[in-house]
């Protein structure tokens, strides 16, 4: 029998299948305007593709701001819950936990158990998230997945605002000054990494932190994080699905 956990977010969807409590498939789409017409259809994707029959799935569980508008799922749990649950399972030492996501950046604390003894979330303002990174890159005509290799070889100039309306009209101007791109590229991590490090001074962390969500495979702005923080930073390259395995692990 398989379980399958969906983590709808802003951005992006995941998808998991896991067997025997183990990951069996993974996937991710972008969300799209409508939610569960994305998800019906990487369900649908993600069973075609492995052959499977539909009676042997057991349980889906959603998880996300999306999942609200799930009716063909068999439970919906928060995201706090699944997220401390995921990367419980992806690193068994993980006690602190830093997500980036799209429109939001969360801090969470675990026991021993991997249960959430607290947590933060930043979720009134774009500022230090995804969608952030992402205007802002758009402005600068570069993708997401370039910032980290061009911001290696700049040197941090400093970004004065943090609201992404105002950041953009920062950025242009300063693209029309004639300011290297590697060096806004470099700021742009830093002023993200700011504002995830001010979120971050309100919670007892410990000395390894699991890091997760879009962003925990840009590499620059993982080493500024490590560095700012002064802790270590541990990733998976299954840590944008954290979400999605707590889920289809509730399940």
């Amino acid at each position: 029998m398989y379980n399958i956990g969906i983590d709808i977010g802003s951005v992006a969807t995941k998808i998991v299948i896991m067997k025997n409590k183990e990951i069996f498939d993974c996937k991710v789409s972008p969300s799209g305007w409508n939610p569960k017409e994305t998800c019906q259809m990487l369900i649908d994707e993600i069973i075609d593709k492995n052959n499977l029959n539909k009676n042997k799935i057991k349980t889906i569980v959603a998880t996300g701001y999306g999942r609200v508008a799930l009716d063909f799922v068999d439970k919906k749990v928060t995201e706090i819950t699944c997220h401390g649950k995921g990367a419980k399972f992806l690193n068994s030492n993980t006690k602190s936990i830093i997500d980036i996501g799209g429109q939001d950046s969360k801090v969470i604390i675990l026991d021993e158990e991997g249960r959430v003894l607290d947590f933060i979330m930043n979720d009134k303002c774009a500022a230090g998230t995804g969608r952030f990174l992402e205007v802002i890159c758009t402005a600068m005509g570069i993708d997401v997945k370039e910032l980290s290799d061009i911001a290696y070889n700049g040197e941090p100039i400093k970004i004065n605002s943090m609201c992404t309306v105002f950041a953009e009209s920062e950025i242009i101007s300063l693209k029309s000054r004639g300011t290297n791109k590697e060096d806004i590229a470099a700021g742009l991590v830093h002023s993200v990494v700011d504002k995830v490090v001010s979120l971050a001074s309100k919670m007892r962390l410990e000395e390894e932190i699991f890091f997760s969500g879009g962003l925990c495979s840009n590499e620059y702005l993982k080493s500024v994080l490590e560095k700012k923080l002064n802790k270590k930073i541990i990733t998976s390259k299954y840590a944008q699905f954290a979400g999605a395995i707590g889920a289809a692990l509730l399940g």
